[in-house]
């Protein structure tokens, strides 16, 4: 299973459904959005597979938009940070900004943990925890996204064109 992640689109609806294009035409068959949505097209312009997002600390005058949205198209809406479970492997989602929301989801040891807020791409262990941050799509150098393979565990940035 190929899991695309997102973070920080900030409203950038046009980049963000050349992201999803991007991330589909790679093979994602599940999209995670890692916070700062900033309106509901961004939920709509992920829709394209099924989709998994959190709340960000630019999502709070939008929260009643986003589950909205979510609502309408069929997305799960984890607010500030919750965990799922796709491919066997247990998957710890937040947006980054909050220790209280992030440490209960690393102290639980999941396999992995996607984060967004820094607007940088990394990835990198903590003990057992596979942490990775797809960087962003507003405000960065390079607006990039990630892909996860689930069975080969390798992750690829992908660089979105302007």
């Amino acid at each position: 299973m190929k899991i695309g992640i997102l973070a920080d689109t900030h409203g950038a609806v046009t980049r963000a459904q050349r992201a999803v294009e991007l991330l589909i035409a790679e093979g994602a068959e599940v999209l995670i959005h890692c916070g700062d949505l900033n309106t509901p097209e961004i939920v709509a312009a992920c829709s394209g597979r099924p989709l998994y997002f959190v709340f960000g600390n630019h999502d709070c005058d939008v929260v009643p938009d986003l589950l909205r949205a979510a609502d309408e198209h069929h997305a799960t809406c984890l607010r500030w940070g919750g965990e799922v479970m796709l491919g066997e492997k247990r998957i710890a989602i937040v947006h980054g900004h909050l220790t209280m929301d992030l440490k209960p989801l690393l102290d639980a040891e999941p396999d992995y943990l996607f984060s967004g807020h820094s607007h940088m791409p990394a990835d990198w262990q903590h003990g057992r925890t596979r942490r990775i941050n797809p960087g962003a799509l507003f405000r960065a150098d390079k607006f990039t996204v990630a892909l996860l393979d689930l069975i080969t565990n390798d992750v690829s940035f992908l660089t979105v064109p302007d």
